[in-house]
Formats: C-alpha cells, sequence, structure tokens
C-alpha cells in the first residue's frame, strides 16, 4: 500500500504517522532537504485523492493526518514482507524474528506465548 507511493510522499505519510496531525508548514520543516512549501502542498493533495492522507479546518489552517489507522498500515507493510521476503509464510516470518530472541525480552517472549495460546483457542484446537 505505502510502497508504492513514491518517496517524497511516502516520507510525508510517514512524518503523519510519527508526529500526528500537522500543517502544510509544519510537514515542510519536518522534511529532511530542501523541500519547497508549495510543492509539500501538491504532495499533500495528491496524497489526499489518492485516499492516503485527510485534511481538516483547523484554526491554524488545514491539518494533514493519516487517512488509515496506523494498526492497518503495519498489517498492510508486514503482509508485504512476509510476501516478498518469505514466499507469504508467517510461520517463517514469525521464526525468522525469533532467531532474534537475543534482543527480545522475557516479557516479550511471554507475551507472544499468550497470544499463541489465544490464536489456537480462536481456532478452536
Amino acid at each position: 500500500m505505502l510502497n508504492r507511493l513514491p518517496p517524497k510522499e511516502r516520507q510525508i505519510v510517514d512524518l503523519l504517522y510519527q508526529q500526528g496531525a500537522m500543517t502544510a508548514a509544519e510537514v515542510t520543516d519536518g522534511l529532511p532537504g530542501a523541500v519547497s512549501g508549495s510543492a509539500v502542498r501538491t504532495m499533500l493533495k495528491r496524497l489526499e485523492d489518492k485516499g492516503f492522507v485527510r485534511r481538516e479546518d483547523h484554526e491554524r489552517g488545514y491539518l494533514y493526518s493519516p487517512a488509515v489507522s496506523d494498526q492497518t498500515a503495519r498489517k498492510s507493510a508486514l503482509s508485504e514482507v512476509v510476501r516478498v521476503f518469505f514466499n507469504g509464510s508467517p510461520t517463517s516470518a514469525a521464526s525468522a524474528l525469533l532467531g532474534m530472541s537475543d534482543g527480545i525480552e522475557s516479557s516479550e517472549l511471554d507475551a507472544l506465548e499468550k497470544m499463541i495460546a489465544e490464536a489456537r483457542k480462536s481456532k478452536g484446537k
């Protein structure tokens, strides 16, 4: 989903996810490199037309925010990673993540075990 956006548009959406609702001027200031305010406003309009960004009236002007929840965006991005790098296998992806267990806290492993148990229970097994 987001991976299909041109790089600058993707940077804008990423910035909005990180910072929350922003004005066009704040987006311009938050982007790396020199980008004109008019170019940012044009990209924001394009992103709005594509359904990635929503615009709301505010006392400071328009406020722009992501149109898709961060949870939905994360799930879409992860699905793409699983498809591309793990041949569509969530099990292979989870195995690769667990292979990095040196960086996983015990509490995080406990949370994963609980999620697996809940997934089994919801499958009726």
